[in-house]
This record gives C-alpha cells, structure tokens and sequence, in this order.
C-alpha cells in the first residue's frame, strides 16, 4: 500500500489559528449552495411566460441542476481526497457563481439550462466542508462542527423558500440569482481568506471510466425517476432508461470493484457502518422532502377546498423558515447524543422525531400554527438526523477517503429526495377532488403522503438498528503523526 496518504496526514497536523472562523465560513457556504436549490420555486409557474418556451421544456430549468448535482458530488468528493478539498470546494464555489450569471443574464431556455447545471455542479460543496473539519480541527470541536454543517442543507433550503419568494414578488426575476452571484462570490472569498488547505490526500490517479460510468447510470436512473409520471410510467422512454440504469450501474460495480484506484471504494461502502448509514439516508432524504412537497400545497390551496388555507408563497416559505432555524439551534444538542450515546442512537432519535412530526400533521393540517408546528418538530428530527450521519460515515473509512465517503452519503440522500418527489407526485395526481373544472389534491391524498413520510422515517429508524455500535472513538484527525505505511484515521473496526 503507498504510503502517500499517511505522509499527507503527518505534514498536515497543525490546527487552523481561527477554528471558529473556519466553522462559521464553512456552515455559510454549505447554506448559500442549498438556497440555490430553492432559489426558482417562486418562478417555477411563470417560467414558460419568462423564458417563451412550453412547460415541459422549462421544468428542465429543475431537472438539470438535480441530474448536475447527482454527477458532481460523488466526482468532486474524490477529487478533493485526491487533490485537495480546500480547491475543489473553491471550484464548486466558482461554479455557483459561474452558473447564476449565466441565469441571471439569460432570458431563454437553454442558457437557463446550461446556467443551473452549472449551479447543481457546486453541489459537493457540504460534505467538502465535513470533510474540512475533520482534517482540520480540534477533536473537541469535530461532532458540533459538522452537525452544523450537515444541517446547513435543510437550513439553507428552509429559508431559501421566503427569501426566494420575497425577491420575486418584488424585483425583477433575474435579482434571484444575481443575489446568488453574490452569496456564492462572498463564500468563495471567505473561503480563500478562512479556510486552510488540509494535506490529507491520496494522491493517486482519477477514474475517468468509472466516473463516465457513473454518470450515465445516476443520469438513467434520476431522469426515469424525476420525469416518469410526465412520460408515462410504463412508457418506453421510461422503463429503457431504468432498464439502463440497472445495467450501467451493475456493469460499474463490477468495473470499481476491480480497478486499483476506484472512483468509489465499493469495499469501503459496503462495511456494515457506512452501508446502513447510506441506506437509512435515502429513507431520510426521502422523508424530509415529503414535508417541503405538502406543507406549502396545504397552506396556498384555496379555502374553498376545506382544508387549503388560501395563502401566498411567501406566507408559505415564512411558515417553513423555523424548520430551518431549529435545525440549525439542535445541531449542538445532536452534537451532545452524539457524544454521550453515539451517533447512532442519534439518528434513531431523528428518526422517530420525524415519523412524529407527520403523525401529527395527520391531525394537525387545519390551521398556519398547526404546520409552523409540524414542520418544526420535523425540522428537529431532520437536525438529528443529519448531524449524525457524518459522524457514522468518518467513524468507519479512513481519514484520506473522508470526502468521497461523506459525498456518497449525501448522494444517498439526494436520491431519497428524488424519489419521494416522484412517489408524492403519483399520489397527489391520483387523488384529487374538482373544483371548479379543477383536478386539486385532495385531503386524504395529503394524508397520504404524510402516512408514507411517517413509513420512511420508521424505516430509517429500523436500517439504523442495524448500524454496529462502535468498538472504539472515531478517529481523530491531525495531531498524533501517523506512521508510515498506516492508513491515516483507519476506522476502528468494520
């Protein structure tokens, strides 16, 4: 074994003079990429009128950054362990800004295109930073740290939706990624003035075949996903592109498993702790997205309906704001289970929290308080659940594959996300009730979804049971030196 690594992790043990800065850039970082995400909902319905083009073409204004980020952050994950992950966040940083001026100059469809996935490709930018903190600081500041940084996704996406709405109500629609130009410049010059470069590296050389491959297969696979309810389900588009994903995908393992320096350490994913983590992720991802796809339904549904509250966007981007905020003020509380009982425990917690959130929300759908509390309880239990997803992952692969293992996980849940807005969306499309010539969602239909929301957190709480306990703390970055030819921050067990 090269010993490249472990000579990476000796010259790079000095710890960062301003640990607090390097916290607070990082965890601002990771909130303007994941505002990008909601940045266009508020313009969705006006983009067809925006960009003079039909619906179904502009519904790839979405759609592109998905597919980009689903690509991007596996790739730059291991481009970081390989060549620096201080660069390749700088590089993701730079797309961000790079894609929202081409938006935000743009006035047609495929420069809008072209400009949100070059946004999606800034998508590596959180588990980058995870990966940061843990080459970077103070054992005692690691579990905190990056409970933060992983809830700075849902933050980021929770006050995206206001913020968002409130400049498209009163600007020009371009403002929305001109504001994006500027966070995502700001962040890049935090960064560059913030954040040291960590010497934890591989080194080594990129699997381009194994990153083609992929692609094509993640590409197959979300596109019959996101797009199978306009095709048709049964459609020949659809199942050739699932049928593809299942043979490009296996073809891919076969080829990773085989190759000296893979892409994505399938051996590494397949230890009991990491492969359990990723998969209760994907019940996660999929259960948060279910209450960003009711929430604001219920609450801009006309009254007339019995139970839509007859309320503006930005009403219901402010009514989802808190979620965010509480999942930022339990990052340290996740951060102290975490340390007390293990991370594990931490994401069953989660788990539950969020399967009582939609329980609630079975009962609770008839007012604005009801879902400010829904929507915060969830929030709390998405918080947990986040926070200790990074600490399980960097407690089982070594300190040089940090940043693939964390851009895997969060790969993970971004499929979750998918899904649960491709199942919701059946659903929703299959029960609905008239209203004045209008196919609506009707109220079991919310309930519905809310019940499979509920299903997908106890599922994530049952994977997680299966998650060994750890036999030993997790291994620290930096201060002790590393031998040569000793993996750096080898897992304490499998």
């Amino acid at each position: 074994m090269s010993d490249a690594p472990a000579r990476s992790a000796d010259a790079g043990t000095a710890a960062p003079p301003r640990p607090n800065a390097v916290v607070a850039v990082l965890a601002f970082a990771g909130i303007v990429v994941s505002l990008m995400q909601t940045l266009v909902i508020p313009i969705v319905p006006e983009l067809p009128k925006l960009l003079d083009a039909p619906a179904s073409d502009t519904a790839w204004a979405v759609t592109a950054t998905l597919l980009a980020a689903a690509v991007a952050t596996p790739v730059v994950g291991r481009l970081g362990d390989m060549f620096g992950k201080r660069r390749m966040l700088l590089v993701s940083g730079v797309m961000l800004v790079l894609g929202s001026v081409v938006c935000g100059l743009s006035d047609a469809l495929v420069p809008m295109i072209v400009g949100r996935a070059l946004q999606g490709l800034s998508s590596g930018v959180i588990p980058l930073g995870i990966s940061i903190m843990r080459d970077e600081l103070p054992a005692e500041r690691l579990a905190g740290a990056t409970a933060l940084m992983s809830a700075s996704l849902g933050v980021g996406g929770a006050l995206g939706l206001p913020t968002a709405a409130l400049i498209a109500d009163n600007f020009d629609w371009h403002v929305l990624f001109w504001a994006s130009a500027a966070m995502g410049a700001i962040a890049v010059a935090l960064v560059m003035a913030f954040v040291p470069e960590s010497r934890v590296r591989t080194g080594g050389r990129f699997d381009a075949i194994g990153a083609v491959g992929m692609a094509v297969g993640l590409v197959s696979l979300l596109l019959a996903v996101s797009k199978g309810a306009d095709w048709g389900w049964t459609s020949g588009t659809t199942l050739g592109l699932f049928a593809a994903a299942v043979i490009v995908l296996l073809a891919w393992g076969f080829f990773e498993l085989r190759t000296e320096q893979p892409l994505v350490d399938l051996r590494t994913t397949a230890r009991r702790q990491v492969l359990f983590t990723n998969l209760a992720s994907i019940a996660i991802g999929f259960s948060m997205f279910a209450m960003s796809l009711v929430l604001p339904q219920l609450l801009q549904l006309p009254t007339q309906t019995g139970y839509g509250l007859g309320k503006s966007l930005l009403t219901a981007g402010l009514v989802m704001a808190p979620s965010g905020l509480v999942m930022m003020a339990l990052a340290p509380v996740s951060a102290a289970v975490s340390k007390a009982k293990g991370p594990k425990v931490t994401l069953m917690i989660g788990a539950l929290i969020v399967a009582a959130g939609y329980g609630l929300n079975i009962v609770l759908m008839s007012e604005v308080w009801h879902l400010v509390l829904v929507s915060c309880v969830i929030g709390a239990g998405i918080g947990f659940t986040y926070g200790s997803m990074p600490a399980l992952i960097m407690g089982a692969v070594p300190a040089s594959e940090t940043a693939a293992a964390n851009s895997l996980n969060t790969l993970m849940r971004s499929i979750g996300t998918s899904t649960a807005s491709a199942l919701a969306g059946v659903v929703l499309a299959q029960m609905t009730i008239d209203l004045g010539g209008y196919a609506l969602p009707s109220e079991n239909g919310f309930k519905t979804v809310m019940a499979i929301g509920a299903g997908a957190a106890l599922l994530a709480f049952a994977i997680a049971s299966f998650i060994p306990r750890p036999r030993a703390a997790v291994a620290e970055p930096g201060p002790a030196p590393v031998a040569a030819g000793t993996a750096a921050g080898t897992p304490s067990g499998r």
